[in-house]
C-alpha cells in the first residue's frame, strides 16, 4: 500500500472514531430551552405520551469505552493503513501456525500407518475408514463417491487397471498422477473409408458385430496406426495407460459413433498428481482403500 492510500485510510479511520465520539456527546448534553422528560406534549390516544430522557450514563459510557477498545484494537493490530501494528499479528503468520498445529494433529493420527504394505492396510478397518474419507474429499468428484466413476473416469471397482493394479502401481497413481494421451488419428489414417473399417476392426476385437470386409482393411491400418500402444493383439499396455480392447469395458464408449470420434479427435486422460495435498501417509491409506475395493487386485 502506498504511503498516500495509508494516509487516506488513517485519516479516515480517525474521523469516524471522532464523529462517533461527537454523536455521543452531542446528543447526550441537555441544551437551555429543551423540554422536560415529561413535557414533550406528544400524546396518542388520550393516555399514551413520548418523554425525552436521555439514555444512562452507564450506557453512555460504555460506548466511550468501546470507541476507546477500538482505538487499542487499531494500534495493536494491523488497521491504520500500512501501520503493522505493535503486536506484530499478520494474516499470513495466524494461517501458518494453524496449518502446523493442523499438520501435527494429522501426523499423528496417520503415523500408525506409514510404510505399512498396502495389502496389509487393506484389511485394516481403520485404515479403510480414514481412507474412504479422504476420497470422498479429494477423489469423488471425478471417480463417484462408489468409486464407480463415470464416462472419460475409470471404475475403481472393477477388475481392470489400464496402469496395473498391483498396490505399488495404486500407490503410484496416487502419489505421481497419470497421464494418457491417445493422439487424434484422422490426417494419418485419411479418408472416411479408412477410419471406418479401422472402427469395424476396432469393435470386433471386443466381439461386436462389424463387416467382415470392413475388419479386414481395418486390421491394416490397426497394425501400422495402433498396435504400437494398444499391442498386436490390442490387449493394452499398462506402461503406457493403452487400455485393453478386446474386453466389454470402454472408459468413454464402445459404440461406432464413439469409437470414431476417440479416433478423430484424440483423448486426453489427466489423474493429477496428490503426493503434495495429501502427503506420503495419506496417499498410503486412500491407495489402500481403492485398492481393497476392486476384487481384481492379483494383476
Amino acid at each position: 500500500m502506498s504511503s498516500g492510500w495509508s494516509w487516506y485510510v488513517i485519516v479516515l479511520v480517525a474521523l469516524n472514531l471522532a464523529g462517533c465520539v461527537w454523536l455521543l456527546w452531542w446528543t447526550g448534553k441537555s441544551r437551555p430551552g429543551d423540554p422536560g422528560p415529561e413535557d414533550t406534549s406528544h400524546w396518542w390516544d388520550g393516555d399514551l405520551t413520548e418523554y425525552n430522557k436521555p439514555l444512562p450514563r452507564w450506557w453512555l459510557n460504555l460506548f466511550y469505552l468501546t470507541i476507546v477498545f477500538a482505538i487499542g484494537y487499531l494500534i495493536y493490530y494491523p488497521g491504520l493503513g500500512a501501520w503493522a501494528g505493535s503486536g506484530g499479528w499478520t494474516s499470513a503468520r495466524a494461517h501458518d501456525v494453524d496449518k502446523a498445529a493442523g499438520d501435527a494433529r494429522i501426523a499423528a493420527t496417520f503415523a500408525p500407518f506409514a510404510e505399512r504394505p498396502l495389502e496389509e492396510l487393506a484389511k485394516d478397518a481403520n485404515a479403510l475408514r480414514l481412507g474412504q474419507s479422504i476420497f470422498a474429499n479429494n477423489c469423488a468428484a471425478c471417480h463417484g463417491s462408489d468409486a464407480r466413476g463415470a464416462r472419460g473416469f475409470p471404475d475403481l471397482t472393477d477388475s481392470i487397471w489400464h496402469w496395473g493394479g498391483k498396490p505399488d502401481d495404486v500407490l503410484a497413481s496416487v502419489m505421481n498422477g497419470r497421464q494418457a494421451v491417445m493422439p487424434a488419428l484422422a490426417a494419418a489414417l485419411g479418408g472416411d473409408s479408412e477410419i471406418d473399417a479401422t472402427v469395424a476392426y476396432v469393435r470386433s476385437l471386443s466381439g461386436q458385430t462389424a463387416d467382415a470386409a470392413q475388419v479386414a482393411t481395418g486390421a491394416t491400418h490397426f497394425a501400422g496406426l495402433c498396435a504400437a500402444c494398444h499391442g498386436a493383439d490390442g490387449k493394452g499396455n499398462v506402461l503406457m495407460g493403452a487400455p485393453d480392447l478386446t474386453d466389454a469395458y470402454w472408459l468413454y464408449g464402445g459404440d461406432a459413433a464413439t469409437i470414431r470420434e476417440t479416433l478423430l479427435k484424440g483423448r486426453n486422460g489427466n489423474m493429477p498428481a496428490h503426493a503434495a495435498v495429501l502427503g506420503p501417509a495419506r496417499a498410503r491409506v486412500v491407495a489402500a482403500w481403492v485398492y481393497s475395493r476392486s476384487p481384481g487386485t492379483a494383476q
